[in-house]
């Protein structure tokens, strides 16, 4: 085993006994990701869910449901950490606010983000979902708004592509931008067929 799987190992260890924002979580923590060394697919989306945070599994949702059928992947690959690995803005649920789930908590993000993308060193396509995640990764590069900055998406292609989250609270938005359906998955499926084949 090279020092590279025993140091994401080592970060996987440390992120899974952290308690850094214990006494800020109302339903305590539980850290949700998936990495692999050898992943060369990176989801970067926001923070579990209710739903995934009772579950433990990324994605666990009807937002994963979506993103698989975006991605063309089944779930045994999608939880395949050796193709596809799933880095969230903030690891564990944030809790609900006036309008739906709070932001991402900060803190995963300054602790563990940058090492855990350094040991990651096969990662050729970073889906960026969500202003939080395309904030952190495509920060002088985003638009005024995530439409714009997600119609934009060949500036950005083939190693990241900034998409809507999945969540069916955005059934609105792709219904207004069927253009990101008809354009931008044909080639996101293909990309990825490209990349874990």
């Amino acid at each position: 085993m090279s020092s590279q799987v025993d140091n994401l190992e080592v970060l996987l260890r440390k992120v899974r006994a952290c308690k850094h924002c214990e006494a800020n979580l109302p339903q305590g923590v539980r850290p949700v990701l998936q990495l692999g060394e050898q992943a060369k697919v990176l989801i970067a989306g926001q923070a579990p869910g209710a739903k995934v945070h009772a579950s433990g599994v990324p994605f666990d949702d009807a937002s994963g449901e979506r993103l698989r059928d975006w991605m063309g992947v089944d779930k045994t690959t999608f939880y395949d950490k050796s193709k596809i690995a799933i880095l969230p803005m903030g690891f564990c649920y944030p809790g609900t606010g006036k309008s739906g789930d709070l932001p991402p908590r900060k803190e995963c993000t300054e602790l563990w983000r940058r090492e855990a993308l350094d040991l990651m060193q096969n990662v050729q396509l970073v889906l960026v979902i969500g202003k939080y995640a395309i904030d952190w990764h495509l920060p002088k590069v985003r638009k005024n708004n995530l439409t714009d900055t997600v119609r934009a998406w060949k500036t950005h292609w083939p190693t990241h592509l900034p998409m809507p989250h999945p969540s069916p609270r955005n059934n609105i938005w792709l219904k207004k931008n069927s253009w990101f359906e008809r354009d931008v998955l044909p080639s996101l499926k293909g990309r990825i067929q490209e990349l874990i084949s």
